[in-house]
């Protein structure tokens, strides 16, 4: 790939850069809702960028760094050869290797992202106080700049990315990784194949687990511990053999965990305080489920699980089950965020509403939906008197909040997204 020429400031006049700068000046204005628009779209059009959520607040960090830079460059008049690569860029292609996604996804992203940041560009420059001569001079240079730095950083993080497939490719066992991703993907896979290579057994119970860290600053022994929290669930709940393991990237770990040919009660009580006591690690599970097809659904839950604990932030617990009450549907309500959005709001109505005072409300009607409307069971739940509960309730009739004619299963749901949610589905204060 060839490089763009160098934009020399001398071919300018000194009106263009101010015109440019103030353009600039605009845009930094408006950088955070480009970089979270820009991601959006990134996400939405090109395949597996949206893969879990912790991917998509990675691709959000390497756009909003990417864009800040261009824009500094821009007021500033920064040569692209004093510059150094944004540690969130780096990262966010170093993450891709580890996913095993196509690196020519993170070309097109590049790509994509300059056309759109370009797009923006030629708004601000519309409404520039200035000749339409001067605004073509200006949009000639900002392009030429934003194409030298497109330029400049692809070729940076896919060089990378090249390298970081390579090692991740050899260090995480090629063999083992290869016949799961095929299992997974439904592409055919001999069982005695498989158990010869791996040493598991695939015609008998599996319960998948996924497990990640937490912390900002992973370690390389980061995996190393996620490994251990899964063979001591397989200690605990396992039929007697090793679980299966597969790195995602170095802050992630696949597992299966071996029941032999009947279900085993897991108590997600020990498995919360296994998570806890590891600290800065997250364990989400699916349920048992028997043979290739079981191994492939358990999984399906167990990653439906993590993105309700990645979505509800720490709302959630440390470990999480898609056994667990409404993390099944409201996984699936997560996936289209803005259209729960709108039916939790039209079903709730003032309950949707985002501030603290209507958050106890809402809790009290969930807890209480939950138990059967029994308030003495909610007021032990939620550790209250039962005339604090019944007082509450009151409030939500009383004042305006109370939800709409939807069945009360409609209305129990809705809080149940809210409860895992949050803000997420919930509405402004302010947009009464």
């Amino acid at each position: 790939m060839s490089r763009a020429p160098v934009v020399s400031q001398s071919e300018w006049g000194g009106d263009v850069l101010a015109l440019v700068s103030e353009t600039a000046h605009r845009l930094n204005t408006r950088q955070p809702q480009i970089a979270r628009d820009m991601s959006e779209l990134l996400a939405s059009e090109i395949d597996m960028l949206d893969a879990d959520q912790d991917l998509v607040e990675l691709l959000l960090a390497s756009v909003d760094a990417n864009t800040k830079t261009i824009v500094h460059i821009l007021t500033n008049h920064i040569p692209i050869e004093h510059l150094q690569p944004t540690t969130a860029a780096v990262e966010y292609a170093l993450r891709l290797a580890q996913r095993d996604i196509p690196g020519n996804s993170l070309v097109r992203a590049y790509h994509m992202g300059q056309d759109d940041f370009i797009q923006r560009v030629f708004e601000e420059v519309q409404n520039l106080g200035c000749s339409a001569e001067r605004k073509i001079e200006v949009l000639h240079h900002i392009s030429r700049v934003v194409y030298q730095y497109i330029d400049w950083i692809s070729l940076y993080v896919i060089d990378a990315y090249s390298k970081e497939r390579e090692r991740w490719n050899n260090a995480r066992g090629n063999v083992q990784s290869s016949l799961i991703h095929k299992i997974l993907a439904q592409q055919p896979v001999e069982t005695s194949a498989f158990e010869s290579e791996t040493g598991y057994r695939l015609e008998q119970f599996h319960l998948a687990a996924v497990v990640w860290s937490t912390r900002s600053e992973a370690d390389s022994g980061e995996l190393r511990t996620l490994e251990d929290v899964l063979r001591a669930l397989a200690t605990r709940y396992g039929a007697g053999s090793p679980p299966i393991i597969t790195a995602v990237d170095r802050t992630t770990a696949w597992g299966w965990i071996p029941l032999g040919r009947g279900h085993r009660t897991v108590d997600m009580a020990e498995v919360l305080q296994a998570a806890e006591s590891t600290g800065g690690c997250r364990v989400a599970l699916g349920l048992p489920a028997s043979g290739v097809a079981g191994f492939k659904r358990s999984h399906e839950q167990a990653q439906a699980a993590r993105a309700v604990a990645l979505a509800s932030g720490e709302r959630t617990p440390s470990a999480l089950s898609f056994g667990d009450q409404g993390v099944a549907i409201v996984s699936l309500l997560a996936k289209d965020i803005d259209s729960t959005r709108a039916w939790v709001s039209e079903v709730l109505g003032r309950l949707a509403h985002d501030d603290e005072n209507t958050a106890v409300l809402r809790e009290t009607l969930r807890v209480f939906l939950m138990n059967g409307e029994n308030y003495g069971k909610t007021a032990e739940q939620l550790t209250l008197h039962r005339n604090t509960v019944k007082y509450r309730l009151g409030k939500v009739f009383e004042d305006g909040r109370s939800p709409s004619a939807y069945d009360r299963l409609d209305v129990a749901l809705a809080l149940q997204v809210c409860h895992f949610l949050g803000q997420r589905v919930l509405r402004p204060t302010t947009a009464v």
